[in-house]
């Protein structure tokens, strides 16, 4: 699903979505990438190339084949940082568009790629019959780790902390989601319900003094 893919709007409260936590697809490494062998646009041509893939199994509805497309994707960019850093593993960037090595057109296609593919990802996930609400969140925040002013991310962060039973946290998100789109439908929805969780808990708490 690319950044023009369809809203996070679309998304119900039932929040059917990918949520198998499938970790990289298979297990599968990156398509034919021995990384000291690879050059660098080489490596982010590759990871664009899974991730408009993905983009179109989720059009298709296929989400557990774009899911393996999303997480290979960002296996060429692991192999990325493989190629850029020769640091001890414990000691390597978080991002592969930390390494050095790379022109600033560069680092930026990489930022882009692993946003949308984890945005992707959260968006898959969604469309599971049991939704994994604890993926869904951690890849958000990876998200919100480098654009924190993503609706999408911020909905759907606020979704999953919902069904997480964090209702304090499910009301930030939900709100700095309203403050960029005021009319959604489905972030007006959950920060009602997220509302009344809160008013029964505080009714609660009142009832057990």
């Amino acid at each position: 699903m690319e950044r023009a893919s369809p809203a996070a709007g679309k998304l119900n409260a039932g929040g059917r979505g990918a949520g198998d936590g499938l970790g990289p697809a298979g297990g599968a490494q990156p398509r034919a990438t021995a990384a000291g062998s690879a050059e660098p646009g080489e490596l982010i041509g590759r990871a664009l190339d899974f991730k408009s893939e993905g983009a179109q199994c989720y059009k298709d509805k296929k989400f557990r084949e774009a899911i393996g497309k999303y997480h290979r994707a960002l296996l060429e960019l692991k192999a990325l940082l493989l190629l850029l850093s020769q640091e001890p593993p414990g000691q390597r960037p978080p991002s592969a568009a930390a390494a050095a090595g790379l022109s600033e057109e560069q680092r930026q296609a990489v930022e882009a790629i692993e946003v949308d593919c984890y945005n992707s990802l959260a968006a898959c996930l969604l469309q599971a019959e049991l939704v994994n609400y604890e993926r869904v969140k951690e890849y958000c925040l990876k998200v919100l780790q480098k654009e924190g002013e993503n609706f999408k991310a911020l909905y759907r962060s606020g979704v999953a902390f919902y069904h997480l039973g964090d209702f304090n946290k499910a009301l930030y998100y939900l709100k700095e989601a309203r403050s960029r789109q005021p009319t959604d439908t489905n972030v007006i929805r959950y920060i009602q319900l997220t509302e009344m969780k809160l008013s029964r808990c505080s009714q609660r708490e009142k009832e057990a003094l």
